[in-house]
């Protein structure tokens, strides 16, 4: 089976389990919300290899679980936009678009029940692990985080536990290792969010499809922040780092950011540590997979 041929029938299948509700409103929607690269089943996909018929309800299952979870993630960032369109939120109202998330969730679950303990339990984990770090989100947010631990703890939560369940269960679905799997979606969950909030910094607004250092201005203090913060020595710079924490800046103030950030190589430090994730990756795969290795190296090349 082609990876299209797979992708698309995880659409239908899902598709087809929310108009199987019966509620048209519902089902339209589900159907106007843009799927994006689905790389979590991606990679089920080619861990399943060809057995991946058999993975394509769980695929579906996951795949939900992470459409909900954008669904409210985009309420409590009041997001007008979502890959390019309108956000449910905005087209809908929050109200409508927190019920929606919860349908997806729910319908999940239900769907999950089919399948044996274990695999049940690493996907309920994981979702319960994506709502304690949208929380730490939220609340690291409110302030200037220089904490790294608890950013890496956030970012594994709240992305990298659904890629690692991702490869785990999908694993353990055709009687492979699942915890090496498992190891690998961790690593390469860790080092895809790095990555993303790295390109927040180095991308273009253009390139981007939004305001370039929008992290920064909503109030995420990603990781090239807070090792700017830690490099600058004077008290007095460190306050105008945090100054500009959650405020729309000019470009004055972006020009300081950008000098400091080429000064301190903060930058460059944050893809150290995402090449560190993602060697971990690579060698957490318990049998040759070439098409998993391309997707690290594809991942890790975006920002280089």
């Amino acid at each position: 089976m082609e990876l299209e041929v797979y992708l698309e029938k995880v659409k239908s299948t899902m598709l087809r389990w929310i108009d199987n509700l019966g509620d048209s409103y519902i089902t339209n929607i589900f159907q106007s919300i843009e799927s994006g690269k689905m790389v979590r089943s991606q990679l089920m996909f080619y861990i399943a290899g060809e057995r991946a018929d058999e993975v394509i309800p769980l695929s579906s299952i996951i795949e939900l679980v992470h459409l909900a979870s954008l669904l409210h993630d985009d309420v409590i960032d009041n997001s007008d936009i979502r890959r390019g369109k309108p956000s449910v939120n905005a087209t809908d109202g929050s109200k409508i678009a927190v019920m929606i998330g919860d349908i997806l969730y729910s319908k999940a679950f239900v769907e999950l029940g089919k399948y044996n303990q274990e695999i049940i339990e690493q996907v309920a984990n994981a979702v319960v692990k994506l709502s304690i770090g949208e929380i730490s989100d939220v609340n690291l947010a409110k302030h200037f985080n220089n904490d790294e631990k608890l950013y890496l703890e956030m970012i594994y939560n709240k992305t990298a536990s659904l890629i690692e369940t991702s490869t785990k269960v999908s694993a353990l679905a055709v009687d492979k290792d699942g915890e090496k799997f498992g190891e690998y979606g961790k690593g390469l969950g860790m080092a895809f969010q790095i990555i993303d909030d790295i390109l927040d910094i180095t991308q273009t607004s253009e390139q981007l499809g939004k305001p370039a250092l929008n992290d920064f201005t909503e109030g995420k203090t990603t990781l090239p922040y807070i090792y700017l913060f830690k490099y600058l020595e004077e008290e007095e710079e460190r306050k105008i780092l945090v100054s500009f924490h959650n405020k729309r800046l000019n470009e004055s103030e972006k020009k300081w950011l950008f000098d400091k950030f080429e000064e301190s190589q903060a930058v460059q430090k944050a893809y150290q540590l995402a090449e560190e994730y993602s060697y971990k990756a690579l060698h957490s795969l318990p049998e040759e997979n070439k098409k998993l290795v391309s997707i690290v190296h594809k991942l890790i090349s975006r920002s280089s």
